[in-house]
């Protein structure tokens, strides 16, 4: 077993037992940093940095225990920083030995976990053996307390811990048949282990078993994301990239923004035409056809832009910003975009809205009319949307009044 030459890691003294308080984003702060740290080491020394991911995963959980977890942000962030040091460890080219021992100490890190905020590191077990006979060797020290966890006898299963680790080492191990058996055991159909037997049926090349594995059972507690991208990758690995777009390409590529989910849909899908995808993933969210009003901008689809943002409600401040951006160089788009920015705001929607947005909203409008020779046609427009204002206090109409001949 060799030596591994010791670094004055930054993040050591600040995870300590209880470190941190209630609030979380101090917390996830840290982990960032701490996460940065290991990355950065790992370009020059993969070993050290894999055994800084060790010893940041074994100070993790106690230092962040009394932290507030009932937002899910600080659950997000552990989990992005397990899977991220988990490929670290995995990277570093060390003798099994030293492996072996890096196993043990996470092993003992998930058991002493009481939150249990280590959980995920169960999924990469397989991955941090790296070798089929590390793997099999976790598996086989596993597997019997696995069965027993999930015998039929109720009066001797129980909880256990290892349970996804000893899935994901037989996963690794090639010991798909091993895999499927231990399953058809499980008490309870949760994708958080039937997604080891779904890619063992993959790696078995029965694909079509696979995905009807992988749908049968949903259940309130199972990602559809997660199964719909697992399904996804199944058939994208098959060539089946219609099918795999027309089943599972929306949801399986869902993100956090209507514009980042426009792209990575796009991304994935060069083939198939935007206006196409626009269309599928407007019907996909039926009544917010508003809220892909910047997704089908940035596609270009500017006509389908301002038709979007006509259906149903979009923030006046984008429509703003659009018809301030757009005012040269497409000056028909941003003067439909402010005026669909007048209108939301007339119908009292918008987040935080100032006078000075109402300002902005109907002095970008009237530039792009003006560019068109249609200054006081547009202005008469506005005049006649401000004119239908009851509600909010007429808000719209004591802000633009005095320019449009109101007050």
């Amino acid at each position: 077993m060799s030596k591994i030459p010791s670094h004055p890691w930054a993040f050591r003294p600040r995870f300590r037992r209880h470190a941190f308080g209630w609030k979380s984003q101090p917390a996830i702060q840290r982990i960032r940093e701490a996460v940065s740290e290991i990355k950065r080491v790992a370009r020059k020394d993969k070993v050290v940095a894999a055994e800084g991911a060790v010893l940041f995963l074994e100070r993790l959980s106690p230092a962040i225990e009394q932290v507030d977890s009932s937002s899910g942000a600080i659950g997000t962030a552990v989990n992005k920083a397990i899977a991220d040091l988990a490929a670290v460890i995995a990277a570093a080219p060390v003798d099994e030995a030293t492996r072996q021992r890096w196993l043990e100490r996470l092993w003992q890190a998930c058991q002493d976990d009481e939150i249990p905020y280590l959980e995920r590191l169960g999924d990469h077990w397989g991955e941090l053996c790296v070798s089929n006979a590390l793997a099999s060797h976790w598996a086989d020290e596993l597997l019997g307390t696995c069965r027993l966890a999930w015998s039929p006898d109720p009066a001797l299963r129980g909880f256990f811990k290892g349970t996804t680790h000893c899935l994901s080492a037989l996963l690794a191990a090639q010991r798909y048949e091993e895999l499927l058996e231990l399953l058809a055991m499980a008490p309870y159909d949760l994708w958080h282990y039937r997604q080891f037997g779904v890619q063992a049926l993959a790696a078995l090349g029965r694909k079509s078993e696979a995905i009807r594995y992988a749908e049968a059972g949903q259940g309130a507690y199972d990602s559809p994301v997660a199964v719909a991208q697992t399904c996804e990758a199944i058939l994208l690995s098959s060539g089946m990239v219609d099918e795999a777009y027309r089943r599972y390409g929306l949801l399986a590529n869902r993100t956090g923004t209507y514009v980042a989910w426009y792209r990575a849909v796009a991304k994935k899908y060069p083939q198939i035409p935007p206006a196409q995808i626009l269309d599928d993933l407007v019907a996909s969210t039926p009544g917010e056809e508003g809220k892909w009003f910047a997704a089908a901008k940035q596609a270009g689809l500017f006509d389908e832009a301002i038709a979007l943002a006509q259906r149903s409600p979009c923030a006046p401040q984008t429509l703003t910003r659009a018809a301030r951006d757009f005012a040269e160089k497409n000056p028909p788009f941003a003067l439909e975009a402010g005026m669909a920015a007048v209108h939301w705001l007339v119908a009292g929607y918008g987040y935080d809205v100032t006078a000075a947005d109402v300002l902005d909203a109907y002095t970008h409008t009237l530039a792009a009319a003006e560019r068109l020779g249609r200054a006081e046609t547009t202005r008469q427009r506005i005049r006649d949307l401000v004119a239908k204002e009851t509600g909010g206090e007429r808000f719209v109409t004591r802000a633009l009044g005095r320019h449009l001949g109101l007050a």
